[in-house]
């Protein structure tokens, strides 16, 4: 395993994140995932690799992949050798505190969070989305409030504009209080928008990225065409707006990762993790895994060194789109 620090901050991570989205109680989160007893495995699997930066929210299950992945926590290993990240913002109740960036909102949900992971404090305390009905100011502060209260060490940020992230910062800033470390934000091989504004946004302000979905769903595991997983199937092919989420063209992307991968002699999905590797503002690609070889190939990835021609063939058929799940009716 290898360790960098995330963004300009000291907080030091595994250059591979655990996912926990995939793990959930009942079906809460959907068919594909994982109950804790399914789950154990990869646990410790991600142990023995040394996986130490472990991904979840408080909407993953409706607080049961929370609940899993603490317990996890306890029984594999230790919290002093765990990152800890979790989210807020999501519908978890009806109440003023249930959902979005308010004050209330903040600190309601961040204790939930601690109860359920059976833990003090949270290395990495991340806002899901923009919340356009609650001032930037009361945001910024209230988080401020929540880390000097030694409930968080470190906040950051998830998929939104440049320009709202930019606003988050300077208030931050401006105020004397406490700046985002981190952008969750989504980035593969068939989803490049954020090398637009995000990607130097981040690297200016030094800020490090957790890409999620790196893998793009595991379209880019497999050869075109090539039956879906079962998480795939039932995913929506398009966001909320009606955008495809994939286009035809990404044909030619896939068929470039197949091609790298077999005279490489190694699977799909270590070339492609290693694309968005190579990218120096990413910090630790999120990977959700169900089964070994996800976690595997994740961090074999890490040795993989890309040629510039390779790197070339696997860009050559990008077109541009229109980022998803940014600014939708209901915001997540």
């Amino acid at each position: 395993m290898q360790y960098t620090r995330l963004g300009s901050s000291g907080l030091k991570v595994s250059r591979i994140a655990l996912g926990c989205m995939s793990f959930a109680a009942g079906g809460r989160q959907g068919s594909w995932t994982l109950d804790a007893e399914g789950a154990a495995p990869l646990f410790r699997q991600a142990v023995e690799l040394g996986i130490t930066f472990w991904d979840t929210a408080n909407i993953y299950g409706m607080g049961t992949s929370e609940q899993i992945t603490g317990e996890a926590i306890r029984t594999y290993t230790s919290r002093e050798e765990v990152v800890l990240a979790t989210k807020l913002f999501a519908p978890m109740g009806t109440g003023p505190g249930g959902q979005g960036l308010s004050r209330r909102a903040v600190f309601e949900q961040v204790d939930a969070s601690l109860r359920r992971l059976g833990t003090d404090y949270i290395d990495l305390y991340q806002i899901h989305r923009f919340d356009p009905t609650t001032p930037v100011e009361e945001t910024m502060e209230a988080l401020h409030d929540m880390v000097k209260a030694g409930k968080a060490r470190y906040i950051g940020a998830s998929s939104m504009w440049a320009w709202q992230f930019s606003k988050m910062q300077y208030t931050a800033q401006l105020n004397g209080w406490t700046r985002f470390i981190s952008m969750q934000d989504q980035y593969n091989l068939v989803a490049r928008e954020e090398e637009r504004e995000m990607y130097p946004l981040l690297a200016d302000q030094g800020v490090g990225a957790v890409p999620w979905s790196p893998l793009a769903a595991g379209l880019v595991t497999r050869p075109w065409g090539q039956k879906s997983t079962t998480r795939g199937q039932a995913n929506p092919t398009t966001d909320s707006a009606g955008t495809p989420l994939w286009q035809e063209s990404d044909k030619g992307t896939v068929d470039a990762v197949e091609a790298i991968a077999a005279a490489r002699r190694i699977p799909m999905a270590q070339v492609a993790l290693a694309w968005v590797l190579r990218n120096p503002v990413v910090s630790a690609p999120i990977v959700g895994a169900t089964k070994p070889h996800h976690l595997s190939d994740a961090v074999a990835a890490l040795d993989v060194q890309l040629t510039d021609e390779e790197i070339a063939a696997l860009e050559e058929s990008y077109t541009p789109r229109r980022p998803t799940y940014y600014g939708t009716r209901s915001g997540y």
